[in-house]
Protein backbone atom coordinates (compact mmCIF):
# COMPACT_ATOMS: atom_id res chain seq x y z
CA UNK A 1 0.00 0.00 0.00
CA UNK A 2 1.36 3.40 -0.97
CA UNK A 3 1.56 6.21 1.56
CA UNK A 4 -0.97 8.12 -0.56
CA UNK A 5 -3.50 5.28 -0.27
CA UNK A 6 -2.84 4.91 3.46
CA UNK A 7 -3.24 8.63 4.10
CA UNK A 8 -6.41 8.76 2.02
CA UNK A 9 -8.04 5.89 3.93
CA UNK A 10 -7.13 7.57 7.23
CA UNK A 11 -8.62 10.84 5.94
CA UNK A 12 -11.84 9.13 4.79
CA UNK A 13 -12.23 7.49 8.20
CA UNK A 14 -11.60 10.77 10.05
CA UNK A 15 -14.27 12.44 7.90
CA UNK A 16 -16.73 9.58 8.57
CA UNK A 17 -16.92 9.03 4.81
CA UNK A 18 -15.65 5.47 5.23
CA UNK A 19 -17.64 3.49 7.78
CA UNK A 20 -17.87 -0.06 9.04
CA UNK A 21 -21.05 -1.96 9.90
CA UNK A 22 -23.64 -3.60 7.66
CA UNK A 23 -24.74 -1.73 4.54
CA UNK A 24 -26.83 -2.83 1.58
CA UNK A 25 -25.27 -2.04 -1.80
CA UNK A 26 -27.10 -1.20 -5.03
CA UNK A 27 -26.51 -4.80 -6.07
CA UNK A 28 -28.37 -5.99 -2.96
CA UNK A 29 -25.22 -7.28 -1.23
CA UNK A 30 -24.62 -6.75 2.47
CA UNK A 31 -21.30 -4.96 2.69
CA UNK A 32 -19.28 -4.62 5.92
CA UNK A 33 -18.08 -1.17 4.86
CA UNK A 34 -19.52 1.90 3.19
CA UNK A 35 -17.87 4.77 1.30
CA UNK A 36 -19.87 7.91 0.49
CA UNK A 37 -17.89 10.82 -0.96
CA UNK A 38 -20.95 13.04 -0.59
CA UNK A 39 -20.03 13.25 3.10
CA UNK A 40 -16.99 15.42 2.33
CA UNK A 41 -19.07 18.44 3.20
CA UNK A 42 -16.91 21.50 3.87
CA UNK A 43 -14.23 23.53 2.16
CA UNK A 44 -11.31 22.12 4.12
CA UNK A 45 -12.36 18.53 3.41
CA UNK A 46 -12.89 19.23 -0.29
CA UNK A 47 -9.48 20.91 -0.54
CA UNK A 48 -7.72 17.98 1.10
CA UNK A 49 -9.67 15.46 -0.99
CA UNK A 50 -8.65 17.35 -4.12
CA UNK A 51 -5.00 17.18 -3.11
CA UNK A 52 -5.25 13.38 -3.06
CA UNK A 53 -6.87 13.39 -6.49
CA UNK A 54 -4.29 15.84 -7.86
CA UNK A 55 -1.38 13.72 -6.70
CA UNK A 56 -2.84 10.57 -8.24
CA UNK A 57 -3.64 12.45 -11.47
CA UNK A 58 -0.05 13.63 -11.86
CA UNK A 59 1.62 10.39 -10.76
CA UNK A 60 -0.94 7.84 -11.99
CA UNK A 61 0.69 7.21 -15.36
CA UNK A 62 -2.10 8.68 -17.51
CA UNK A 63 -1.25 11.44 -19.98
CA UNK A 64 -4.03 14.03 -20.26
CA UNK A 65 -4.70 17.55 -21.52
CA UNK A 66 -7.83 18.44 -19.54
CA UNK A 67 -10.26 17.21 -16.87
CA UNK A 68 -13.94 16.31 -17.12
CA UNK A 69 -16.39 15.87 -14.23
CA UNK A 70 -19.67 13.98 -14.81
CA UNK A 71 -22.74 15.51 -13.18
CA UNK A 72 -23.31 15.64 -10.31
CA UNK A 73 -20.57 14.50 -7.95
CA UNK A 74 -17.89 15.06 -10.56
CA UNK A 75 -18.67 18.77 -10.84
CA UNK A 76 -17.24 20.06 -7.52
CA UNK A 77 -14.46 17.49 -7.75
CA UNK A 78 -13.19 18.56 -11.14
CA UNK A 79 -13.34 22.27 -10.26
CA UNK A 80 -11.52 21.84 -6.94
CA UNK A 81 -8.89 19.48 -8.38
CA UNK A 82 -8.17 21.98 -11.16
CA UNK A 83 -7.51 24.66 -8.54
CA UNK A 84 -5.09 22.41 -6.63
CA UNK A 85 -3.27 21.43 -9.82
CA UNK A 86 -2.95 25.09 -10.85
CA UNK A 87 -1.45 25.90 -7.45
CA UNK A 88 1.11 23.18 -8.18
CA UNK A 89 1.96 24.77 -11.58
CA UNK A 90 -0.18 22.29 -13.56
CA UNK A 91 -2.85 24.53 -15.09
CA UNK A 92 -5.35 22.27 -16.89
CA UNK A 93 -8.67 23.26 -18.48
CA UNK A 94 -11.74 21.55 -17.09
CA UNK A 95 -15.35 20.97 -18.08
CA UNK A 96 -18.46 19.24 -16.79
CA UNK A 97 -21.88 18.35 -18.12
CA UNK A 98 -25.45 19.25 -17.32
CA UNK A 99 -28.04 16.54 -16.89
CA UNK A 100 -30.44 18.51 -19.09
CA UNK A 101 -29.43 20.53 -22.15
CA UNK A 102 -29.77 24.31 -21.82
CA UNK A 103 -31.63 25.95 -24.72
CA UNK A 104 -30.61 29.58 -24.02
CA UNK A 105 -27.42 31.47 -23.24
CA UNK A 106 -24.43 29.35 -24.26
CA UNK A 107 -26.77 26.33 -24.62
CA UNK A 108 -25.80 22.68 -24.79
CA UNK A 109 -24.87 20.21 -22.09
CA UNK A 110 -21.14 21.01 -21.65
CA UNK A 111 -19.98 23.76 -19.29
CA UNK A 112 -16.41 25.00 -19.12
CA UNK A 113 -13.55 24.48 -21.53
CA UNK A 114 -14.17 22.88 -24.95
CA UNK A 115 -13.60 19.15 -24.92
CA UNK A 116 -10.44 18.51 -26.91
CA UNK A 117 -7.27 16.48 -26.71
CA UNK A 118 -6.88 13.77 -24.09
CA UNK A 119 -9.57 14.04 -21.42
CA UNK A 120 -9.26 12.56 -17.92
CA UNK A 121 -12.68 11.74 -16.42
CA UNK A 122 -12.94 12.39 -12.67
CA UNK A 123 -15.56 10.68 -10.47
CA UNK A 124 -15.87 9.32 -6.93
CA UNK A 125 -16.43 5.60 -7.53
CA UNK A 126 -17.55 3.34 -10.37
CA UNK A 127 -20.65 1.29 -9.60
CA UNK A 128 -22.56 0.40 -12.77
CA UNK A 129 -20.29 2.55 -14.95
CA UNK A 130 -23.21 4.61 -16.26
CA UNK A 131 -21.64 8.04 -15.74
CA UNK A 132 -18.39 6.88 -17.36
CA UNK A 133 -20.25 5.55 -20.40
CA UNK A 134 -22.13 8.84 -20.78
CA UNK A 135 -18.89 10.79 -20.33
CA UNK A 136 -17.04 8.75 -22.93
CA UNK A 137 -19.87 9.30 -25.42
CA UNK A 138 -19.89 13.06 -24.77
CA UNK A 139 -16.12 13.34 -25.10
CA UNK A 140 -15.96 11.33 -28.32
CA UNK A 141 -18.90 13.24 -29.79
CA UNK A 142 -16.83 16.42 -29.43
CA UNK A 143 -13.90 14.87 -31.26
CA UNK A 144 -11.81 14.47 -28.09
CA UNK A 145 -10.21 11.32 -26.68
CA UNK A 146 -11.04 9.75 -23.30
CA UNK A 147 -7.61 9.29 -21.68
CA UNK A 148 -8.69 7.47 -18.52
CA UNK A 149 -10.81 7.61 -15.40
CA UNK A 150 -9.68 8.83 -11.98
CA UNK A 151 -11.70 7.70 -8.94
CA UNK A 152 -11.34 7.83 -5.17
CA UNK A 153 -11.99 4.17 -4.26
CA UNK A 154 -11.96 0.96 -6.26
CA UNK A 155 -14.11 -1.59 -4.42
CA UNK A 156 -12.56 -4.40 -6.52
CA UNK A 157 -15.95 -6.07 -6.54
CA UNK A 158 -17.47 -8.22 -9.28
CA UNK A 159 -20.17 -6.72 -11.43
CA UNK A 160 -22.66 -8.94 -13.23
CA UNK A 161 -19.90 -11.22 -14.52
CA UNK A 162 -16.36 -12.15 -13.54
CA UNK A 163 -14.97 -8.64 -13.95
CA UNK A 164 -15.31 -5.73 -11.55
CA UNK A 165 -17.07 -2.53 -12.60
CA UNK A 166 -13.65 -0.90 -12.96
CA UNK A 167 -12.33 -3.74 -15.12
CA UNK A 168 -15.49 -3.65 -17.26
CA UNK A 169 -14.97 0.06 -17.93
CA UNK A 170 -11.30 -0.45 -18.77
CA UNK A 171 -12.11 -3.35 -21.10
CA UNK A 172 -15.12 -1.72 -22.76
CA UNK A 173 -13.47 1.59 -23.60
CA UNK A 174 -9.79 0.65 -23.72
CA UNK A 175 -8.84 3.25 -21.12
CA UNK A 176 -7.09 2.93 -17.75
CA UNK A 177 -8.91 3.47 -14.47
CA UNK A 178 -6.75 4.76 -11.62
CA UNK A 179 -7.85 5.01 -8.00
CA UNK A 180 -6.47 6.78 -4.96
CA UNK A 181 -7.08 3.59 -2.96
CA UNK A 182 -8.70 0.19 -3.40
CA UNK A 183 -10.06 -2.67 -1.33
CA UNK A 184 -6.66 -4.35 -1.06
CA UNK A 185 -5.29 -1.11 0.41
CA UNK A 186 -8.14 -1.05 2.91
CA UNK A 187 -7.39 -4.62 4.03
CA UNK A 188 -3.72 -3.73 4.49
CA UNK A 189 -4.70 -0.65 6.47
CA UNK A 190 -6.93 -2.72 8.77
CA UNK A 191 -4.22 -5.31 9.30
CA UNK A 192 -1.85 -2.64 10.61
CA UNK A 193 -4.40 -0.73 12.69
CA UNK A 194 -5.09 -2.20 16.13
CA UNK A 195 -8.12 0.02 16.68
CA UNK A 196 -9.89 -1.18 13.52
CA UNK A 197 -8.41 -4.67 13.06
CA UNK A 198 -11.62 -6.29 14.31
CA UNK A 199 -13.34 -5.23 11.06
CA UNK A 200 -10.79 -6.98 8.85
CA UNK A 201 -12.28 -10.52 8.93
CA UNK A 202 -15.66 -9.29 7.70
CA UNK A 203 -14.08 -7.17 4.93
CA UNK A 204 -11.81 -10.07 3.93
CA UNK A 205 -14.78 -12.46 3.82
CA UNK A 206 -16.71 -10.00 1.67
CA UNK A 207 -13.81 -9.75 -0.76
CA UNK A 208 -13.53 -13.54 -0.84
CA UNK A 209 -17.21 -13.80 -1.77
CA UNK A 210 -17.61 -10.87 -4.17
CA UNK A 211 -14.11 -9.68 -5.02
CA UNK A 212 -12.06 -10.10 -8.13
Amino acid sequence: MSSLSHDFIRFALDQNVLRFGEFKTKAGRLSPYFFNSGLFQDGAALAQLSEFYAERAINGGVQFDMLFGPAYKGIPLVAAISVILAQQCHNYPYAFNRKEAKDHGEGGTIVGAPLKGRVLIVDDVISAGTSVRESVELIRAQGATPAGVLIALDRMERGTGKLSAVQEVAASYGIPVIAIANLADLLDFLKDNAELASHRPAVAAYREQYGI
